[in-house]
């Protein structure tokens, strides 16, 4: 029988944040979450994500389902980055090497990943947010998490593209702030956690 080895393809995508650019693969390359490192020793049960921090001018790696977004450091120019880690990651992917090693639970970031919460407040925000704003955050290459609800005020951290992004706080004021107060009075106000 012969073997059909499947076509990886790699393109990127601009995203709001001019210092980040989204890799889209047709193959996914985690299940379910999201993950970004800071830096090369935070990678290391990433082995794509670690081998991204050896060129010059990454500054992080996110990934998620079907896409990277990578940000690079300020002085240096996607024109010539971009080939670089398109090919890179097409390569990568095609080796077939595991792109996470270690146990299942090293992926996420335990802290702000809370998804289930026993608060009905708390809860509707969530539900909120996974079905009104996440897509759209992951379509521009980034993730929104819930952190917490206390006194009014929504806290959420944003990853990826997302992260100094000089539109997130239009978003984050502009369109999840009057979303969330719409639906649920409770809400006052709604912050970003400085990462």
């Amino acid at each position: 029988m012969i073997e059909v080895k499947k076509v990886v393809v790699v393109y990127a995508e601009s995203t709001p944040n001019p210092s980040a650019l989204k890799f889209v693969a047709n193959r996914f390359l985690l299940d379910e979450g999201s993950v970004e490192y800071l830096s090369v020793e935070e990678a290391k049960n990433c082995p794509l994500a670690a081998q991204l921090f050896a060129f010059d001018g990454v500054a992080s790696v996110f990934i998620a389902s079907n896409f990277i977004t990578i940000t690079k450091k300020p002085s240096y120019d996607w024109q010539d980055l971009m080939p670089l880690f398109r090919e890179f990651i097409k390569v990568f992917l095609e080796t077939g090497e595991p792109i996470f090693t270690g146990p299942m639970w090293q992926k996420a970031d335990e802290k702000i990943e809370k998804t289930v919460t026993t608060e009905k407040i708390e809860s509707k925000i969530v539900e909120m947010l996974d079905e009104y704003i996440k897509p759209a955050v992951e379509g521009d290459g980034g993730a929104i998490h819930f952190k917490s609800f206390e006194d009014g005020k929504v806290t959420l951290v944003l990853k990826g593209a997302c992260s100094g992004c000089p539109s997130s706080l239009v978003t984050l004021k502009g369109g999840i702030e009057r979303l969330l107060k719409q639906f649920i009075p409770e809400v006052q106000e709604v912050v970003a956690e400085e990462q």
